[in-house]
């Protein structure tokens, strides 16, 4: 496995057929082909074979999976794929690293010339170091780039090395190297020396991420945002807690509520960020990490192919940023074409992280806060050793520089013109000296005299005193400061970390937006592209009957449920063609969290038994067993069945057979007096008599409350779940109204999968009959209006303000009697004092087309809302409501005791 592949490879790779190559060797250990070994002298103690009937012969490769494999996956997991801890670069990164630094001057180098360069240090091929620094400089932060290095939206790679420059950045001049503190060791050839690991001063693991798969384990950190784990690394030095989470170059919305510290058994979901431009057209302009807009765009078509979602064509103009164009056909629901994508294409993601890292020559698994921390300790240690190596060197020119007066000052180089040898001299330097170093805060030593010795006669001549004097107390003054700065490291620290962030932390705000997702279920948005048949008599149902009773439309995925005549009731996986039982009287696309379809039931129990009236609904059950909605007895038989979307009860006719002196042969029964209870009920008693015939008599209305509906603003999702703000309690009839900040309105149906655009101001149950008031800037003739008016299209999304580019809404109200505050702009210094209008006496409701009353022609430098002055809301009419109804059947039944019931 080459290095390039170590880089990015898919987590379910299997790696059960992987063998050790040469290039995955170092030049002493074993890399040649098992034959080759087999062959060898130096191989023998692994076989054992009898010469003299060779087909006896007996091999063991014990010794070469306990030695040799056991070698190879400790290389590839401690040199080639894991990241170590200390300064987040796997090996072939840090020995690129330390090319460029080596070969650094400023100007740019050709990528070719420096992987040449690295190979001095790196064991492998050139492609391997190559593709490992393209994934360096497309994370655009340690290398600056020149020429194509491809494109991580569209996953176009980079030109060749040849054609392509690069130089460090000046982060990485700052943070990456310290060769008086760094660790060296020999390179693979023994030619040079490379650095353990560079001395990095800042948490450069989790701001790139890292990937790789190793032989046993693999690693996936994330990247994190450059800011936020500065700001992390200020808080673990204050002892403050601290948080952070994935922030990634591909930007997306990310739900990060199970991210579990980015180590085993986490997960990220992430999404595109899709956007409507028009009711026919989508538009994405982000997409998740880990894709790229050649496989977003593949997945969305495999989706359309395989009848998922429907979708006309794409249009990919993605240049600098990403524009994906998905125009729709006429009728195809924007909103549940959003959640198809989520839901069946790559417009969705579920990132696993896997925190491994290597810490003392060992894999660890360890969680980003982990991480962090030990970045942030080692960032202080690093800082205090060159404190301590600038210290250390300071104190040497102090010393140097006194001893250097003291020798021209008490003119100590003249004791030197008699002696006539090397040691006479150092002695005499060494005596002369000796009366004057009592304040020194070393002991002269040998070299000190040797460099005396080395001053020139030029220099002597113009020694100044005062100069020298003033050096030194530069010299003692920072001295000081750096021994304060050991004594206060963290604080240093900080203020290390805090220059960063304000040297190159601009322009690197969070790009992914943290929400959390709520679950889209795949059955409510894939698109019903399949007919659904029934074969009552038979008992059939499937997508194949087309010449059978029509259903409905449905998906692959759907489920049915399916009621017997006998009182047996299934629910199944949509087929081809599938057997329920014959005598079908009812089937219908299951959903299984609806709750507000309830079902009206008569049933006799037994072949002779009293008949029972039952309402139900149906939640909870087992795909594909029978329940038994009646008391199981033998010959039970439903006599009446209606399905009802919205609870509806009917109210229904009974008329009994003669029997006997039975007085009362005919009465009415009120499924809206039938409590609902669950499916296994057994009803109340309708007759202990025979019935001969069931009519409806009454259409129903609901008999369930109106649906309390819920906006969370976290998901920008309607629910029923009481998440977030309570709109209020919405009948069939009832709607919403939705008004942007660009100044248009629309009434729509409270589906719980609508999307509501980011500008939405005004989100609430719609009342017809209440006016909505408004304060705009008219582009075209440059006047502020005020406008009052009712919704007069319920069934598009439509401007209210003038359509000129320079039009603004400046504040919009649905309160009776809405007030605002006008503030004037100051003209040629003076100032005219806030008005307030109070919008229903300034205008009556007009048209909603209508221009509106000009406000003010004096320019505004702001328009406020105000509180709305008291007012007594007119009782709200409550009209009928619309009645749905699953249609109810005639029942007859023959002097033989047989049923015909009919559903239409």
């Amino acid at each position: 496995m080459s290095e390039d592949e170590e880089n990015n490879i898919p987590e379910d790779d299997n790696f059960d057929d992987i063998e050790p190559t040469s290039e995955d060797s170092l030049q002493d250990e074993p890399s040649e082909s098992l034959a080759h070994d087999a062959s060898s002298a130096e191989s023998a103690h692994f076989f054992e074979s009898h010469e003299a009937n060779p087909e006896d012969t007996i091999v063991k490769v014990t010794g070469m999976y306990k030695d040799w494999f056991l070698d190879y996956a400790s290389y590839v997991i401690l040199e080639r794929a894991v990241p170590a801890i200390e300064d987040g670069f796997k090996p072939v990164q840090r020995r690129i690293m330390h090319s460029m630094r080596e070969l650094d001057d400023g100007r740019y180098n050709k990528v070719a010339n420096i992987v040449g360069h690295t190979m001095q240090y790196h064991p492998h091929g050139d492609a391997s170091i190559g593709d490992a620094m393209v994934q360096i400089g497309q994370k655009d932060l340690l290398i600056d780039t020149q020429g194509n290095w491809g494109n991580i939206l569209t996953g176009d790679g980079a030109a060749a090395s040849r054609y392509i420059e690069a130089r460090l950045t000046k982060f990485a001049l700052e943070v990456l190297y310290s060769p008086k503190i760094t660790e060296w060791q020999a390179s693979y050839d023994g030619r040079r020396n490379e650095p353990i690991n560079l001395p990095v001063k800042f948490p450069l693991l989790l701001a790139q991420g890292a990937e790789g798969i190793a032989v046993g384990l693999s690693t996936k950190v994330l990247p994190h945002n450059f800011n936020e784990l500065i700001d992390a690394s200020i808080k673990i030095l204050k002892n403050k807690p601290f948080t952070i989470f994935p922030d990634f170059p591909t930007q997306g919305i990310a739900d990060v509520s199970n991210y579990n510290d980015g180590m085993r058994g986490g997960r990220v979901r992430v999404r595109a960020r899709i956007s409507q431009l028009d009711k026919n057209t989508l538009v994405i302009t982000q997409i998740p990490f880990s894709t790229n807009t050649s496989t977003l765009i593949d997945s969305i078509l495999k989706a359309n192919e395989k009848g998922k979602i429907k979708i006309k064509k794409i249009e990919d103009n993605t240049a600098a940023e990403v524009e994906i164009l998905i125009h729709l056909f006429p009728g195809v629901s924007p909103d549940k074409t959003i959640d198809a994508l989520f839901a069946f294409t790559a417009c969705e993601t579920s990132v696993a992280p896997l925190g491994c890292v290597i810490e003392d020559h060992k894999p660890r698994f360890v969680g980003v806060s982990e991480m962090l921390r030990v970045s942030t300790h080692r960032t202080v240690e690093l800082l205090r050793q060159e404190l301590e190596i600038q210290l250390d060197e300071l104190e040497e020119q102090w010393h140097f520089l006194s001893l250097e007066r003291i020798f021209i000052e008490n003119r100590i180089y003249r004791l030197i013109e008699e002696e006539e040898t090397w040691e006479g001299v150092i002695k005499a330097i060494d005596e002369g000296l000796k009366p004057f170093t009592k304040h020194l805060k070393r002991a002269v030593t040998e070299e000190d005299i040797v460099r005396l010795t080395e001053i020139r006669i030029k220099r002597i001549s113009k020694f100044d005193i005062d100069k020298a004097q003033e050096k030194l107390e530069a010299l003692e003054g920072e001295i000081e400061q750096v021994k304060f700065h050991l004594e206060h490291i963290v604080d240093f620290a900080t203020a290390y970390f805090n220059r960063l962030k304000e040297k190159y932390g601009k322009g690197r705000e969070r790009q992914t937006e943290l929400r959390s997702f709520d679950n889209i279920e795949a059955t409510k948005v894939v698109l019903r592209n399949t007919k659904l048949y029934v074969n009552k008599e038979e008992g059939f149902i499937g997508t194949s009957l087309k010449k059978d009773e029509y259903i409905g439309d449905c998906s692959d995925i759907d489920d049915v449920i399916v009621f017997l005549r006998n009182g047996n009731m299934m629910i199944t996986k949509v087929d081809d063609k599938k057997f329920i039982g014959k005598d079908i009287i009812y089937a219908a696309v299951f959903d299984k969290n609806d709750k507000r379809t309830i079902y009206n039931m008569v049933y006799r129990d037994g072949k002779s038994g009293s008949s029972f009236i039952k309402r139900f609904n149906v939640s909870g059950v087992t795909r594909d067993k029978m329940y038994d909605l009646t008391q199981e007895k033998p010959g039970s038989m439903v006599l009446y069945f209606t399905a009802n979307p919205n609870g509806e009860a009917e109210v229904i006719t009974v008329l009994l057979r003669q029997i006997g002196t039975i007085k009362k042969l005919k009465f009415d029964l009120d499924f809206a007096d039938m409590a609902i209870k669950g499916r296994n009920s057994r009803g109340n008693t309708v007759s202990k008599y025979p019935i001969k015939k069931i009519e409806l008599k009454e259409k129903g209305i609901s008999t369930l409350l109106p649906r309390k509906i819920w906006f969370d603003d976290t998901v920008q999702r309607l629910n029923t779940d009481a998440r977030g703000e309570l709109l209020g309690e919405f009948r069939p009839t009832d709607k919403l109204l939705v008004i942007s900040s660009s100044g248009k309105l629309k009434v729509i149906v409270p589906d719980l999968s609508t999307h509501f655009d980011e500008d939405m101001i005004i989100l609430e149950k719609w009342i017809p009959n209440k006016p909505v008031s408004a304060i705009y800037y008219d582009g075209e003739k440059e006047r502020y209006f005020v406008k009052r008016f009712l919704v007069e299209n319920e069934n598009k999304e439509d401007s209210f303000i003038t359509e000129h580019a320079n039009s603004q809404l400046e504040i919009v109200s649905t309160d009776y009697r809405p007030v605002a505050e006008i503030i004037f702009a100051k003209v040629k210094g003076v100032q005219k004092d806030n008005q307030t209008i109070d919008i229903e006496q300034f205008i009556t409701v007009k048209g909603f087309k209508a221009l509106g009353n000009q406000l003010t022609a004096e320019k505004l430098k702001q328009v406020n809302l105000l509180e709305p002055l008291p007012f007594d809301p007119p009782v709200e009419e409550i009209p009928e409501p619309e009645i749905v109804l699953g249609e109810a059947p005639d029942t007859e039944i023959d002097d033989e005791g047989q049923i015909t019931l009919s559903l239409e």
